[in-house]
């Protein structure tokens, strides 16, 4: 998908750019795969904040994705190419053999009429969903379960995927996107192909106003604070906050370890920080 710029008009355009919807096949949703968004402004259950700078956006219509593929031996075509605002890649319509229409994500290449399919039968053609256990050694893949029959979790944005790197005995090395290196068990599906959209990594938002339409209020700074809000704030003319960089709950920002210790870190083959 290309990257569409600007001639400077204004002091924003000169910085902005956009994807074009060349891929884009049809502007509106399908209407029974869609379902109301209610938006949270950051707020918990109990009204309170616990995500800062959230609030406001565009109002957007849920689509419904199939990251499970479970119909099985179903042949499926392939309708149309959609946008979907609530991520960064694109969906397509697929529209089965026996009537049934589901949203998945969209890879490289695939096309309006494509035939795809799912299950261990399937072929190892892009947009194809199998097991893990079926797909051959080296082959990049998308949308892949770390539970069996949970649904896709891993290698989900524009652009991304996982490499099927090496198989011992009920589980499969990946290496994702981050690079790191997991093993995931053999019988997990995940769907062949690089998603599509990869040049969402090169667009430039350009000005404040469109980060709002996204959602996403002012982000400011602590020591640009007053001591009431913030430890770092405060302070004659600009300060550098006089303390280690910490939460404005005084929690320390850096340094201390983020990651809890999980069951599921026993499968990291290779971290993604080396």
């Amino acid at each position: 998908m290309a990257i569409k710029t600007f001639k400077p008009t204004t002091p924003s355009l000169r910085h902005t750019s956009i994807l074009k919807f060349n891929q884009v096949t049809k502007t509106k949703p399908e209407k029974s795969l869609v379902v109301p968004l209610k938006k949270s402004g950051g707020r918990n259950n109990h009204g309170h904040v616990t995500l800062r700078f959230r609030g406001g956006g565009h109002k957007r219509k849920y689509r419904l994705i199939d990251f499970k593929r479970n119909k099985d031996d179903v042949p499926a075509t392939v309708a149309s190419i959609e946008y979907d605002p609530n991520r960064t890649a694109n969906i397509a319509l697929l529209h089965y053999g026996d009537g049934e229409k589901r949203y998945i994500l969209a890879p490289q290449g695939l096309k309006v009429g494509d035939k795809i399919s799912s299950g261990d039968n399937a072929s190892i053609e892009v947009g194809n969903a199998l097991s893990l256990k079926n797909i051959p050694l080296g082959t990049v893949v998308h949308n892949i379960e770390l539970v069996v029959g949970k649904g896709g979790q891993l290698a989900r944005g524009a652009g991304t995927y996982g490499q099927l790197m090496a198989k011992d005995g009920h589980y499969v090395q990946v290496k994702l996107p981050s690079g790191e290196v997991r093993m995931v068990h053999h019988n997990c599906k995940a769907t062949i192909g690089q998603l599509a959209n990869s040049d969402h990594l090169n667009i430039s938002v350009g000005k404040a106003g469109r980060r709002r339409w996204l959602g996403r209020r002012p982000h400011v700074r602590g020591v640009v604070m007053n001591p009431v809000d913030h430890p770092m704030g405060g302070g004659e003319g600009k300060s550098s906050g006089g303390r280690h960089p910490c939460s404005p709950w005084g929690k320390p920002a850096k340094g201390g370890k983020t990651r809890k210790k999980k069951k599921s870190d026993d499968y990291i083959v290779t971290k993604r920080k080396k």
